[in-house]
């Protein structure tokens, strides 16, 4: 997929942060606009700043994520707009602190709601009407370094990113079979700056979390704070579309040698090097 001017990009989680970048790209590309976000206000501002400055068509719609009807009528505000949808970034996300056996249930499932069933509700909602148009289209899903390696306190949002890696692999592969025109990308960064952190914090009352949970709480806000820009996250995934690259790795540096740590095992397992 060469050529975006016109065409129309939803993303979610676009009022900030990774969101808000792959929005900025697109948008230099030409490309028109629906931002989704479950804050209304901000993405309304995040949508006027964005037609104004490359004179493109841009449709906030609030939208919570984690309601299958709500990302329905998603679908349908953006195709009623726009006739078709050309890319999906499937990238709303948030996080929850504490042990596996300690986070409330209630917060197993807004995270799971968010990071995994967000990106079901996105490819439900639209790949069926991509394949119909039967033009080239493309499905980006956020996930994280979080999906990839252990990350201690942040066992919902783990194991929400590692689901969504399995659902790319998985709907890559559905597409291929299909011979359909519809290429799929999966997101793994690491530090990016957004408002990720800050929001997980604000959950939490003074001195409610563990000392073990505080403190990884505190190191990966210093990890989103000097992370890379979500512009800069967000111009790799535009790329990554416009080639039609499957793996996108920002902060590849820093997180290969994790993965590759964590996977000595299994390849010791295997009798592998």
């Amino acid at each position: 997929m060469q050529e975006f001017t016109g065409k129309a990009v939803v993303v979610t989680g676009a009022g900030s942060g990774i969101g808000r970048g792959i929005a900025e790209a697109f948008a230099a590309a030409g490309a028109n606009l629906v931002v989704a976000g479950i804050d209304g206000a901000p993405l309304s501002a995040a949508a006027a700043q964005l037609q104004q400055a490359y004179g493109i068509e841009v449709l906030p719609v609030t939208t919570d994520v984690s309601d299958p009807d709500a990302v329905e009528s998603l679908a349908e505000a953006a195709y009623a707009r726009f006739d078709s949808v050309a890319v999906l970034c499937n990238n709303a996300g948030v996080a929850t602190m504490g042990a596996a056996w300690e986070q409330p249930l209630s917060d197993w499932t807004h995270t799971l709601g968010v990071n995994l069933y967000g990106a079901v509700h996105g490819i439900r909602a639209f790949v069926p009407r991509m394949l119909a148009h039967g033009g080239q289209a493309h499905i980006v899903n956020v996930s994280s370094m979080g999906g990839l390696t252990p990350t201690p306190q942040l066992a919902p949002y783990s194991a929400s990113k590692a689901a969504v890696i399995g659902l790319s692999l998985t709907l890559r592969e559905e597409l291929l079979a299909l011979q359909a025109p519809i290429g799929v990308s999966v997101v793994c960064p690491g530090g990016v700056k957004s408002a990720i952190m800050t929001g997980t914090a604000a959950r939490y009352a003074a001195g409610s979390l563990s000392k073990q949970a505080q403190e990884n709480l505190d190191r990966l806000a210093d990890v989103v704070a000097d992370g890379i820009s979500g512009d800069e996250a967000g111009r790799m995934i535009f790329n990554a579309v416009r080639d039609n690259q499957f793996w996108v790795l920002p902060n590849a540096e820093s997180i290969i040698p994790l993965v590759d740590e964590e996977y000595r095992d299994l390849r010791k397992s295997l009798n592998l090097r």
